[in-house]
C-alpha cells in the first residue's frame, strides 16, 4: 500500500544567472533581470513529496519529523539568507536556475532518504514559477 507524504519548507536566497562563457548582451538577452550583476533574492517555497509502503508498526512511511530535520540539515541550513552563486559549494560552478536548484536540493535529499521510498521535489520560485523533479 504506498502512500505519499508531503513537507513544505521556506527559505530565502541570493543569485544571479550569469553563463560566463557568453557575452554580456547575449546574457542580458537569454536572462535579463535575472543576470543583474548585484544579484537578486527570492522567496523560495519548497515542497518534498516521499512515497512508499506504510510501515504496518509505526503506521508512517517516513517519520515527519526526521524528515523535516534532513530538509532543515541539507537545505535550510546551507540555503537560506546565502547568495546561492558565491556562498555555496554547489553553485560555484553551476548556474543557479530554478531547475538546477530543484535537482541539487533532490540529490542532496536523496543521500539521506530510504532508497526504497520515492522522491520528489517541488520548488517555487515565485507563487507562480516552480519547477519539480523526481529523479
Amino acid at each position: 500500500m504506498k502512500v505519499s507524504v508531503y513537507r513544505t519548507a521556506h527559505f530565502n536566497a541570493a543569485h544571479r544567472l550569469h553563463n560566463p562563457n557568453w557575452s554580456a548582451e547575449k546574457n542580458n538577452r537569454v536572462f535579463g533581470l535575472c543576470n543583474n550583476p548585484n544579484f537578486h533574492g527570492h522567496n523560495y517555497e519548497l515542497e518534498v513529496k516521499v512515497t512508499g509502503n506504510i510501515d504496518p508498526e509505526t503506521g508512517y512511511v517516513i517519520d515527519m519529523k526526521i524528515l523535516k530535520d534532513i530538509i532543515e540539515e541539507e537545505v535550510i541550513i546551507p540555503f537560506d539568507h546565502k547568495n546561492l552563486n558565491l556562498d555555496t559549494p554547489e553553485f560555484a560552478q553551476l548556474n543557479p536556475t530554478a531547475e538546477h536548484i530543484a535537482v541539487v536540493i533532490w540529490q542532496k535529499l536523496r543521500r539521506r532518504i530510504n532508497p526504497d521510498f520515492g522522491l520528489q521535489v517541488r520548488l517555487y520560485e515565485t507563487p507562480r514559477n516552480y519547477v519539480e523533479f523526481a529523479g
